[in-house]
């Protein structure tokens, strides 16, 4: 199998503060991109907080000109990094949660949260997923949050031939338990190395967990953060054998 190099952002987000989000993103790609990852993927939301009552004020269409720094870093740097944000798309009435897949080869691409939490209906609407990443033989599947609450997600993107199942996610301390369960066991049944990048502090009024983490295909952890803060998870493979570290940032 192809040698690839991804790794989960544990980002602490500033809510409702885009500019400065995306500076501390810009210092986890660089960081990401010295410790040799392809593929990065942040939090749900990671640009603006988790916070669905600024969404509408906050969101983006997909290409907008505010993205510019990180695309022109993901570009330079060679890095695919998949963010978090609001937004809005012409074929689609109302704010969506969005992970924007900004390409190592200037390319865009748009995966939409397909399933709301309870509650999350009164800021967003549910969108319709999106293509799956390739990086040579290894294909990517995307998933946010509640994405994964639902069986169903990660079971079609293994029938679709995925390799690697990728969450960007809010859980929260009460939450954490039943839901890395949850993932550990999509990577045991269907072969996946599954990734939670996970918000490494408060938002949204959530005291959210931190400890994003890499499993490998059999459900073993590769790698986990230990807490909150900010941190690299990161996992190398290749011919499916994976290790995996930490790395502050």
């Amino acid at each position: 199998m192809t040698a690839l190099t991804l790794a989960a952002a544990q980002t602490v987000s500033i809510a409702g503060d885009v500019p400065a989000n995306i500076h501390r993103h810009l210092a986890f790609m660089r960081a990401a991109a010295d410790n040799g990852v392809q593929v990065l993927v942040f939090p749900e939301l990671s640009l603006t907080g988790y916070e669905p009552f600024l969404a509408a004020e906050l969101a983006i269409e997909s290409d907008a000109a505010v993205l510019a720094p990180l695309r022109e870093m993901a570009r330079e740097l060679r890095l695919t990094a998949v963010v978090g944000m609001p937004v809005r798309l012409a074929s689609q009435e109302g704010v969506l949660i969005g992970a924007l897949v900004l390409g190592a080869d200037g390319s865009l691409g748009v995966y939409t949260k397909q399933h709301l939490h309870p509650g999350e209906a009164l800021a967003f609407v549910a969108g319709q997923g999106g293509a799956a990443l390739e990086r040579g033989d290894e294909r990517i599947a995307l998933a946010v949050c509640a994405d994964f609450s639902h069986a169903s997600h990660p079971r079609r993107a293994a029938e679709a031939g995925a390799t690697v199942y990728a969450a960007g996610v809010l859980v929260s301390e009460g939450g954490y338990a039943a839901d890395s369960a949850l993932l550990q066991g999509y990577a045991a049944e269907h072969g996946l190395l599954v990734l939670m990048a996970n918000h490494g502090g408060p938002s949204g009024g959530w005291a959210c967990a931190g400890r994003s983490a890499i499993w490998a295909p059999n459900g073993r952890l590769i790698a986990a953060t230990p807490g909150v803060g900010d941190a690299l998870v990161i996992a190398e493979g290749e011919g499916g054998r994976w290790a995996g570290r930490v790395v502050a940032v």
